[in-house]
């Protein structure tokens, strides 16, 4: 069995302790130390904490475009049952340490702070392009209609973490998901009542 770089072992390993233990108020410090390494060797491989951070969004956020293109290639599922359960994975409850700091290293690459501005190289466009490929609808505008995917995703996904409100999310989901599935099914075939 090959080994596994120490580069990965340790963003695996952080991203197991960020999922059970969050971000607030961690130094790079106590996360070596948690994670059972020196804060010199996560400087080496990740720069700084912030690096680190980014690198666990960027590998969450390629774990759920893997997701969503296992999901996309499962022909026995129907258009809107691919989002369905995308959503069931990002909304779980056992992801929300990871969305919240989606969230906020999102937001720092917003602000142009490096390293989290490598976040925004391609991210809507990768999403987009792997969500227009779900589509069955010929002459449907699939890149348009992807793209409010994302965004509906990710608003709703911001306000279940500020209200914690998950039935009223999940109710506006399911209206959004009505409306996809109008939105790619052909004409003159019926929608399922998924």
């Amino acid at each position: 069995m090959p080994s596994v770089p120490p580069r990965e072992r340790l963003l695996a390993a952080a991203m197991d302790y960020l999922g059970t233990r969050g971000i607030s108020d961690l130094s790079l410090r106590e996360l070596a130390e948690a994670l059972g390494t020196s804060h010199r060797m996560l400087i080496y491989h990740f720069g700084s904490k912030e690096g680190l951070l980014t690198e666990v969004v960027r590998a969450v956020e390629a774990a759920q475009r893997d997701t969503w293109n296992e999901l996309v290639a499962d022909e026995t599922l129907e258009p809107a049952d691919r989002p369905r359960r995308l959503w069931q994975r990002v909304s779980d409850p056992a992801l929300e340490p990871y969305v919240r700091l989606f969230f906020e290293i999102y937001g720092q690459a917003l602000q142009g702070r490096e390293p989290a501005t490598a976040l925004l190289d391609g991210d809507i466009q990768s999403w987009q392009r792997a969500t227009a490929q779900g589509f069955a609808a010929p002459g449907a505008d699939a890149d348009t209609v992807a793209r409010l995917g994302v965004a509906v995703t990710r608003g709703l996904l911001m306000d279940l973490l500020a209200t914690g409100d998950r039935a009223e999310v999940n109710k506006a989901y399911n209206l959004f998901l009505t409306w996809y599935e109008q939105a790619t099914t052909p004409a003159g075939t019926k929608p399922s009542d998924g």
